[in-house]
């Protein structure tokens, strides 16, 4: 069926961005072969970073999720732009990389990654299952809460 995962988004709510450009000396995915890379995307609505801070830190656990939420539906708008169009033509969610600011006390990166985890799920099924690492770091470009990387298999 054509249109499935459009259609799914839409039944989740979820209008996709216009992809971010970048902001720096990089591309915003590389294609090699059936592989889509997607650069890094932090939390972004309407232009502007939407979840700043650190985790446990004055950003909570739930906000940190939302970030990550937030962050891969900008994944799946350079991926939209890399698939020209056709979210059909993703096959799966190979992997996720996160990166979660917060101080070295905070334990809870993982439960703030579920965020994009879960909706990668959510969107793509169990095409949406994946490899995944996440780690604390002590900052993030323009203080962003979150920031969420992707490697996605497409036709």
């Amino acid at each position: 069926m054509s249109g499935r995962i459009e259609a799914r988004l839409k039944e989740l709510g979820i209008t996709l961005p216009a992809p971010a450009a970048p902001v720096a000396n990089y591309i915003p995915f590389n294609r090699i072969g059936n592989l889509v890379v997607v650069s890094g995307q932090i939390p972004l609505r309407d232009g502007k970073i939407a979840y700043t801070g650190k985790l446990g830190a004055g950003v909570s656990v739930e906000q940190g999720q939302a970030a990550a939420r937030l962050c891969f539906i900008n994944l799946v708008a350079q991926v939209k732009a890399a698939c020209e169009g056709d979210l059909d033509r993703v096959r799966r969610v190979v992997r996720l990389g996160g990166f979660i600011a917060a101080p070295g006390e905070f334990t809870q990166h993982a439960v703030v990654m579920n965020g994009a985890s879960d909706l990668a799920v959510e969107v793509f099924g169990e095409a949406g299952r994946h490899a995944r690492s996440t780690i604390g770091v002590p900052s993030l470009p323009g203080d962003a809460a979150v920031e969420v990387e992707g490697m996605f298999e497409m036709d």
